[in-house]
């Protein structure tokens, strides 16, 4: 029975997609890593608990195939900003955050960063 859960995961890590612009912070990789840690001997990996794992499973196929989103369809394709999904994909982009953490330093900071050799962390002790 492990195996044809195993092979189960498998199947859904396969179909996952992995969003690129999400460097560490996909889903779809926490995913694959998830079930590699839990997995590990493969097909005879013992399962101590069965229906906690059929119940992650369903879980997950129930987010891939978004079964609630067709279940309960929106009015609107925004949220109450008015922001849409592709702007949202957008701004949560790793390199869009970076630019924006890198927005947030000061003009003092980003001037000790780019003439200093040592790290950051060094000069506030």
């Amino acid at each position: 029975m492990a195996a044809t859960r195993y092979r189960r995961f498998l199947r859904l890590c396969e179909e996952w997609p992995v969003e690129k612009t999400k460097q560490n912070r996909d889903l779809g990789t926490v995913l694959r890593q998830r079930v590699a840690q839990a997995f590990r001997e493969g097909e005879n990996t013992p399962i101590t608990d069965p229906e906690a794992c059929d119940q992650m499973y369903e879980s997950l196929v129930r987010i891939h195939t978004n079964y609630y989103k067709n279940k309960y369809p929106r009015l609107k394709e925004t949220n109450f900003t008015g922001v849409t999904v592709e702007d949202c994909r957008m701004i949560l982009a790793t390199d869009v955050l970076k630019q924006m953490e890198d927005m947030k330093k000061g003009t003092w900071r980003k001037l000790r960063e780019k003439f200093s050799a040592k790290k950051p962390d060094d000069d506030s002790k």
